[in-house]
């Protein structure tokens, strides 16, 4: 479709008013070059290049050994989609991308593209007519189903893209309390770590696949808490937790299971704790009517691609298991500037 057709369909109708434009159809069908453009872009580095002052299109060529031609169309898309800006054939960082996607910065998050944009997450979609026809995933094994080989990947690429909704959590916790805190299917480890930041005297369980755990426990030595550390490999749904803890942590991981088996969990999590202690869910919860926020509706449908019975539950429906698992006063609490929600309930 040329430009002049789509301006042409976008012109207003009935005095004024915008008619029918087949634009949101085109940008979503074609929505993967802008997957494939960033990844390139991740790729190949641009972005610390560019943050390096290396802002023309021949020194952009140079520092990344390609073609100027190459160059010149990624770096205009990038501009085009708002990851570039572009001024006199100079092309600089926008302020997202100079924090997120420059190398050199601290708060780099990149390294999360080797798992979003990985096959096996988007082999999840391959088919997804099939998928809504049966109800479950396409592929013979869906990320959501036990000790998958990509959770390591997981582990070490996803860290740093929950890092701030972790340190906000952990404002949930007392910051002075002695306390033993069993943090279940704690991937990176970064939810636990960031309580154990917070309150020196906080003593976190990590619980996980036992390759999982491999990457929580070196997080776990960069960040200097692993003195009070403690590794618990296992299957979420079998392995003996233990008695007695003063907090349950489970960050990002009642979706990936149905409803039967998030209760029976959470019964297993209510044994766990000691009495009047509660429990902290951090997940992406949608609103009661399941298309807003943006970010945690669309996520139902990757559960539905990637698990057998997922689904991005509401806060209502995590409040409803909690209380048939026997937890009581629960809490929601949303994780401000993330799109996440803490649901907090306590051990009668």
């Amino acid at each position: 479709m040329s430009t002049t057709q789509t301006e042409r369909s976008s012109t207003s109708v009935d005095g004024g008013r915008p008619g029918p434009s087949p634009e949101k159809f085109f940008e979503t069908m074609v929505a993967y070059q802008r997957t494939a453009a960033l990844k390139a872009a991740l790729e190949l580095e641009l972005f610390t290049a560019i943050g390096n002052r290396q802002e023309t299109v021949h020194a952009l060529a140079k520092r990344v050994n390609g073609s100027e031609r190459g160059v010149r169309i990624l770096c205009d898309s990038l501009v085009v989609i708002g990851f570039l800006t572009k001024a006199e054939e100079r092309y600089g960082l926008t302020a997202d991308s100079a924090v997120f996607l420059d190398k050199n910065s601290p708060a780099y998050l990149g390294s999360a593209a080797r798992f979003l944009a990985s096959a096996s997450v988007a082999d999840g979609f391959t088919d997804l007519a099939t998928v809504v026809r049966s109800g479950r995933p396409f592929a013979d094994q869906p990320l959501g189903d036990g000790d998958h080989p990509e959770w390591p990947e997981f582990a070490r690429n996803m860290a740093m893209l929950s890092y701030s909704v972790a340190a906000e959590t952990a404002k949930l916790f007392d910051a002075e309390s002695k306390m033993k805190v069993l943090d279940v299917a704690a991937g990176h480890g970064m939810f636990g770590i960031a309580v154990a930041q917070r309150n020196r005297k906080a003593l976190i369980v990590a619980s996980d696949w036992p390759s999982v755990l491999e990457v929580a426990h070196e997080n776990a030595v960069r960040a200097g808490v692993s003195d009070r550390y403690q590794l618990l490999p296992g299957d979420a749904l079998e392995v003996d937790f233990g008695t007695g803890f003063d907090a349950v942590l489970i960050a990002n991981l009642l979706h990936m299971w149905d409803r039967a088996t998030n209760e029976r969990f959470l019964k297993r999590v209510h044994a766990a704790l000691a009495p009047q202690r509660r429990v902290i869910v951090v997940e992406l919860a949608p609103n009661d009517d399941r298309t807003s926020p943006p970010v945690p509706a669309l996520f139902a449908l990757n559960m539905l691609a990637n698990s057998r019975g997922g689904d991005a539950y509401t806060a209502s429906e995590h409040v409803a298991m909690l209380d048939h698992a026997g937890f009581s006063g629960c809490e929601v609490r949303p994780i401000p500037p993330t799109a996440h929600t803490a649901i907090v309930a306590a051990k009668v």
